[in-house]
């Protein structure tokens, strides 16, 4: 059913439940898993080119170094993993990302935030879900420790 499972990662501990999630269905199907981080250059918002461009060095560092632990954490788990870094709008480039690659399923970790929280600061899983054609599966971040 699936052979390819998208996980976008931003390498923060909120996306560990994701990841558990992810790995879990991806060695059940025997799926690949892509391990995708988008560098949020539509986020950036200075003047100055140099700023710009120390900015977005750091975000890529950063996303090597996120997406090579998912390879690892894929590879003690037996699946076979891609990774990939994009730039751009986070749920814009996922989006793009499973339809260019024909992704089954995408698998991403949500901070379940309400209210003003969503509002001001909007939600890429939200969007995500909204505007895919490809099946979301969300999990939130903590999932793992509520269900012990």
């Amino acid at each position: 059913m699936f052979r390819t499972v998208l996980f976008p990662t931003d390498g923060s501990e909120q996306t560990e439940a994701a990841l558990e999630t992810a790995l879990d269905v991806a060695s059940q199907y025997g799926a690949t898993l892509h391990a995708l981080y988008v560098v949020n250059t539509a986020g950036i918002a200075t003047g100055d080119p140099d700023s710009r461009r120390r900015i977005v060095e750091t975000f890529e560092n950063r996303s090597d170094e996120a997406v090579e632990a998912v390879a690892e954490a894929a590879a003690q788990a037996g699946v076979d993993c891609t990774t990939a870094v994009a730039r751009g709008a986070p749920a814009d480039e996922i989006l793009d990302y499973a339809e260019d690659e024909g992704i089954d399923l995408v698998v991403m970790g949500t901070h379940g935030r309400t209210g003003l929280g969503r509002f001001l600061l909007g939600s890429v899983a939200e969007r995500v879900a909204r505007h895919s054609t490809t099946p979301v599966m969300l999990v939130r971040s903590g999932a793992n420790e509520q269900r012990a």
